[in-house]
């Protein structure tokens, strides 16, 4: 096939167009097209531009004569297949076990069940089904589930966000990782957008389908089951405690999730080589999405062919710490998403359809190692603390603390809403978020948001919300691991995977970081059931 690229539809012109600008960009006639299909689409949003663009991969009869013509933005489609890792040698005597069945532990599970290796998979949370009705009772009744909820569960966080497919790893998994969730149920046109996302509406019935395949394919997966110790002899990994129960094991991947702090401090009183890293923390800020729209398309905000608007940006704060907005959610809504008792925590989640009224986003703030002691366990404990102290500020049952952009920016607290109407689903308490977060995190905030207003005219519209706290986009601490084979350093036979071991941030890399560890574990072992 061929590769051309540089093709565009103005906003008024239909899809349907393209074979003939394919056409007449090769100079060939209609039979000889005989197949294409859409590589990549992006929409070029600047007033004076308003096109799509695109990529396409084509067939075509006369293609050797077509590639010796050397003709700007041709060229022969790269070979981008997923190929199967070869497996190795040394016999395991007990199939391996995935701890954590969030996109990390899904990928490797369903990657590592593909080659027959019948993994064991351990989630803390409940399947899907069930884990709906939990997140259900705890948004209507405040009722948690601390073993089940927004952070634990079949899917991970992610089954309850936007469902965003976007990242900045250039890895060749990437394919893989988006034809598996297409040929799961996402809608095919993940392959080709340049932001593309699936909503938590459709995520929920695609992890449960993976669930279904890889135990079609021999896989076991074992819901409500707590990982409570791991047993190491001589360095190696001999065996895991789950639900108090023994369970021999040699080769364990361990994708936890950024939220399972309990697993977290176990491991470091098991020794395990564990190190702080950045985070961010924050909170929601939340607009009309007409806003956001005018803001971005201008005069063409209300044009049938354009979605909600997103946006990502960055800022440098005058303090000298980094900000930036995080899982945007065009028409979506704020939703509580603490996993521990007595805390609040935020996160933003949107429908496949994006259809809601508000758009929010996360904005955050760099913390650094030394803002908290340079210590893993101080990381954790740093973010608990602003949890539970959003927790009393909200009025201590998880209502979240509230405040108007314009009286955040004069450090005021808020007495009443404005035109923003919020969708935190358990409701808020206006107050102060000075009195929450760090005051270097509110500088920083107060600072991004009147810089980021000449970027995005409106963003700080003075009736937007900021709803707090968000502090878990992704782990304080990174379980380090050998570069040579991803196990744990100085422990054999463990692989810390995905954004809980501090190496992802989203669904895809998570994903990507599962396929990575369950390649290592199949190229050097065997097993036969």
């Amino acid at each position: 096939m061929i590769r051309i690229q540089q093709l565009h539809l103005t906003l008024d012109e239909d899809l349907s167009l393209l074979p003939n600008k394919i056409i007449k960009k090769l100079h060939i006639d209609q039979e000889d097209l005989l197949s294409w299909h859409i590589y990549k689409e992006t929409f070029d949003a600047r007033p004076r531009h308003m096109k799509f663009s695109y990529i396409v991969d084509c067939k075509i009869r006369c293609e050797e004569k077509i590639l010796k013509k050397h003709y700007k933005d041709i060229i022969q489609t790269p070979d981008e297949k997923y190929y199967l890792p070869k497996k190795g040698t040394l016999e395991l005597k007990h199939r391996p076990i995935v701890v954590g069945f969030g996109p990390a532990g899904m990928f490797s599970a369903l990657l590592l069940a593909q080659m027959g290796y019948c993994p064991l998979v351990l989630e803390r949370g409940e399947c899907v089904e069930k884990r709906i009705k939990s997140v259900n009772e705890f948004w209507k009744q405040s009722i948690l589930n601390t073993k089940s909820n927004v952070q634990f569960g079949e899917g991970g966080a992610g089954t309850f966000s936007d469902g965003k497919l976007t990242t900045r790893v250039k890895d060749t998994r990437i394919r893989k990782v988006l034809e598996e969730f297409v040929h799961f149920g996402a809608p095919n046109d993940i392959l080709y957008e340049a932001y593309p996302h699936i909503g938590t509406d459709l995520l929920r019935n695609i992890v449960k389908n993976i669930r279904k395949e890889i135990i079609r394919l021999g896989g076991e997966i074992c819901f409500d089951t707590m990982l409570d110790d791991i047993n190491i002899k001589d360095g190696r990994l001999c065996s895991i405690i789950a639900n108090g129960k023994e369970i021999p094991c040699e080769q364990l991947i361990l994708a936890i999730g950024h939220s399972a702090r309990d697993t977290m401090r176990m491991l470091m009183k098991k020794g395990f080589m564990i190190e702080p890293k950045a985070f961010a923390i924050g909170a929601r800020i939340e607009h009309p999405q007409s806003l956001i729209n005018k803001a971005q398309y201008k005069e063409f905000a209300n044009h049938p062919r354009l979605k909600n608007a997103e946006y990502r940006l960055t800022y440098p704060a005058k303090n000298g710490r980094g900000v930036h907005t995080f899982c945007m959610c065009p028409g979506g809504y704020v939703v509580p998403s603490t996993s521990i008792e007595g805390g609040v925590v935020v996160n933003g989640m949107s429908e496949h359809a994006r259809d809601g009224e508000n758009a929010n986003s996360a904005l955050l703030v760099q913390i650094r190692p030394d803002d908290y002691g340079n210590d893993p366990e101080k990381a954790i404990a740093f973010q608990e603390a602003i949890e539970f102290k959003a927790y009393q500020a909200g009025g201590c049952n998880y209502q979240a603390p509230a405040q108007l952009v314009k009286d955040f920016l004069l450090n005021q607290p808020s007495r009443m809403l404005g035109s923003v109407k919020p969708t935190y689903a358990l409701g808020i308490t206006l107050t102060n978020l000075h009195d929450v977060l760090p005051s270097y995190v509110c500088e920083a905030m107060q600072d991004a948001i009147i810089g980021l207003n000449q970027r995005l005219k409106g963003f700080a519209f003075p009736d937007a919300i900021l709803t707090g706290v968000e502090t878990r986009s992704s782990s304080p601490i990174r379980i380090t691991r050998n570069n040579d084979n991803y196990m744990a350093q100085q422990i054999h036979g463990i692989y810390p995977c995905g954004e809980g071991a501090g190496y992802a941030g989203g669904i895809v890399s998570a994903a990507i970081d599962g396929l990575r560890c369950a390649e290592q574990l199949i190229q050097t072992y065997i097993y036969e059931k």
